[in-house]
């Protein structure tokens, strides 16, 4: 039975073989400079210049500096996504695709103290199976990540969800481990 299913999340330590679909590329109207992740076979609508697939491991590859970056990172396997998320804000230009796993220890340590601008996507991305099939909902929401100033007027101009840019003193603020302290402390010093 497991096999026939087509969630996006039951693929976590079994396949990270899932492509994001069509419509989220015709809406950012971007051509990315690099795919780091480019699936094996099957289809993929990323449009992007050059590409790594999983045997050229674009996790150790060098991203060229200034590459618009599309990132939708491998899930198999607890956490796997977390070190493309850190190589991705290292880099600092382009999108990450990731799980708007909001209240997620890696969600608050990785992507709320560095992104720049978050969109919630409106609704539930159905991600597309390598035989060509569109996926059940998944039982979670999809963050996509901005990082550069033409991602963040892309995500935007998307109408793809709801957008939030994160100041850098509130990624700060976020990225302290006293945060509901100094939060506390801001409140208390208004008159």
């Amino acid at each position: 039975m497991m096999g026939k299913r087509r969630y996006h999340e039951a693929s976590v330590g079994a396949s990270s073989d899932w492509r994001t679909p069509k419509f989220v590329f015709d809406a950012l109207k971007l051509e990315f400079d690099l795919d780091p992740c480019w699936p094996d076979a099957g289809p993929c609508f990323v449009p992007a210049k050059k590409f790594y697939r999983k045997l050229d491991d674009g996790l150790r590859q060098p991203w060229p500096r200034g590459a618009l970056v599309w990132l939708n990172a491998p899930f198999g396997g607890r956490r796997g996504h977390v070190p493309w998320l850190q190589k991705f804000f290292r880099h600092g230009h382009g999108i990450a695709l990731c799980s708007a796993l909001t209240s997620s220890d890696w969600f608050h340590r990785t992507v709320w103290p560095q992104a720049e601008l978050i969109c919630f996507t409106r609704g539930k991305v159905k991600f597309i199976a390598a035989d060509g099939n569109v996926g059940k909902e998944p039982g979670f929401g999809t963050a996509l990540i901005a990082a550069g100033d033409i991602a963040k007027e892309a995500l935007r101009r998307s109408d793809l969800g709801a957008c939030v840019i994160l100041a850098p003193a509130v990624q700060q603020t976020i990225a302290s481990p006293v945060a509901g302290d100094l939060f506390a402390t801001q409140l208390e010093a208004r008159p």
